[in-house]
């Protein structure tokens, strides 16, 4: 799986197009950088990058939109309705894939330094990159702005972590750092830009200051307004969307703003957004409204509805969720994205992954599928209203264990390859031979992990498709047979998968822990299919 750091300069310019396009060709030209969204703000004055790579690749590719902004942005000139104090005023690097966040600190002190000494401007590094407690959040940094930096950098408890202690009228300072992935949301307000500040000193986690520290934690906001738009908004940064969800800003917002009788009018991702903070909010909506949707894609349809996400311009998922944008097989076509057709030819081959482990995974993921499908069958017809209640609880864990089984059928082939290329390093001196056996069983052993969670995944369904079958549309009584067989076939070839891999592992402990744990699920596998075959071939019409 190849390494993912995303990259998001926040640089202050958001009215003049020809400088936003350059910046953007400069990331979009640097090889290896994917540039994944460009978001301008003409009242703000600024505009967010997003883009991907390799992490070496997202240094370069910072870099070099620094120097294009270097050349074409004065902030002698710049005024705006966020809060600045550089050209570029903050470049994160953020973990995505494959990547640690000590790394990412690393892409932020080497951008940092190579900043400082190609441009000669000052830096600072903040987040998990900062080196003193007082530097670790951005607020605090960009206290006084770009207006204060000339006073700012005389004293010595603010010079820069990297370039000059003097001020450079044209550029300002820059902060770069390693976060989280941050969220930034607005909401819309039909008020006046006091009116928002208010709310946002309110539920902000700083709040007033110390003494009088807001609602929300991990959760920064200011109020300001959008002349374009003719509204105000209560700005806020989602430090961490686990700590404090996106559905829980927006709620205590329109509280706030119904104390104040203020209309709320819809809301503002500015950027890119984790499917995951989408797919909570759905959740939440789905709870309090008593709502059953199990498709990821109206799910999130509800989420757009619910925060109004689309009412300042079109919310495209597919260009503003980042896993959508960015392909989860790394380099290639993930297998189940591939025509059935072209997915068996390549199991045929003369190539030794896909094999067992992914066909079990795909035959479990069908039989999970066809469980949810007899389900849904069953869920909202007249002759069935008064099984609702019960569909509406059996069928999300078989559309749940679908999905989770599909993606074991990628994660087998990866957990394969990582196994093959382990087999090729090098042994010609001691340490290589170690190192080399050494990452033969961390491979062995993710390569047993991939079989043993689809068997843990198929085992969880028994209790429910026991309930299934005794109650389900009987007009889907074979289709539920064969799902029977599918998730027995993918819990013999997790079995099987197991132990083809488990011989080599020097480990006797897991090995014998393992084996004998594998063998109870293959063996109530088999008991609990026999029992529900014998209940569908009972049942009456």
């Amino acid at each position: 799986m190849s390494q993912l750091v995303e990259c998001v300069p926040n640089f202050s310019e958001g009215n003049n197009q020809e400088v936003i396009d350059a910046i953007s060709r400069a990331v979009a030209q640097t090889p290896g950088c994917v540039l994944l969204d460009v978001d301008a703000g003409p009242s703000t004055n600024r505009t967010v990058y997003t883009f991907v790579g390799q992490p070496k690749d997202v240094v370069e590719g910072a870099l070099n939109a620094a120097r294009v902004a270097f050349q074409l942005i004065d902030m002698r000139q710049h005024k705006g309705e966020h809060p600045r104090m550089g050209a570029l005023d903050v470049c994160p690097f953020i973990p995505v894939r494959g990547v640690s966040m000590d790394e990412c600190v690393l892409c932020a002190q080497a951008f940092g330094q190579r900043l400082a000494e190609g441009l000669g401007v000052p830096v600072y590094l903040y987040g998990e990159a900062a080196r003193t407690a007082s530097r670790r959040t951005l607020p605090a940094i960009r206290a006084g702005e770009y207006e204060a930096l000339p006073e700012k950098l005389k004293q010595t408890e603010w010079v820069p972590d990297f370039g000059p202690s003097s001020f450079v009228p044209s550029w300002g300072a820059t902060v770069t750092g390693a976060r989280k992935f941050l969220i930034a949301f607005n909401i819309n307000l039909l008020s006046t830009k006091e009116q928002a500040h208010r709310i946002a000193l309110n539920i902000r986690e700083q709040g007033r200051g110390k003494d009088k520290p807001g609602l929300l934690k991990k959760v920064q906001g200011i109020g300001w307004y959008l002349d374009e738009k003719n509204l105000a908004q209560v700005s806020t940064n989602l430090l961490d969307f686990e700590v404090t969800a996106l559905h829980t800003v927006y709620e205590e917002t329109c509280r706030e703003a119904q104390e104040l009788s203020l209309p709320v009018v819809g809301s503002q991702l500015v950027g890119l957004v984790p499917l995951k903070a989408l797919l909570d909010a759905a959740a939440f909506y789905c709870e309090k409204e008593n709502l059953f949707i199990l498709e990821e894609e109206l799910r999130i349809r509800l989420v757009v509805s619910r925060l109004g996400l689309d009412s300042l311009s079109p919310f495209n998922p597919k260009e503003r969720i980042i896993e959508y944008l960015v392909a989860d097989a790394g380099p290639g076509q993930s297998l189940v994205d591939k025509p059935l057709r072209a997915f068996v030819r390549e199991v045929g081959a003369r190539s030794a992954a896909p094999g067992g482990g992914s066909v079990a995974a795909a035959s479990a993921a069908m039989g999970a599928a066809l469980a949810s499908m007899a389900g849904l069958m069953t869920y909202g017809r007249r002759q069935f209203e008064h099984l609702d209640t019960t569909m509406r609880r059996l069928i999300p864990p078989f559309h749940a264990a679908s999905a989770e089984l599909t993606k074991l059928v990628d994660a087998d082939a990866r957990a394969f390859q990582a196994y093959l290329e382990a087999t090729k390093l090098p042994t010609n001196t001691p340490e290589e031979r170690d190192r080399r056996a050494t990452a033969l069983q961390e491979g062995l052993r993710r390569a047993v992990a991939v079989p043993l969670a689809l068997a843990e995944t198929v085992a969880s369904l028994w209790p429910v498709l026991q309930e299934l079958v005794q109650c389900g549309n009987l007009a889907c009584r074979s289709d539920l047979q064969v799902a029977v067989k599918a998730l027995e076939t993918g819990m013999f070839g997790a079995y099987f998968n197991v132990l083809i891999n488990l011989k080599d592992i020097t480990d006797n402990a897991f090995k014998d822990q393992t084996h004998q744990h594998i063998s109870s699920l293959l063996q109530e596998a088999k008991t609990q299919a026999a029992l529900v075959l014998e209940r569908l071939e009972a049942r009456q019409e």
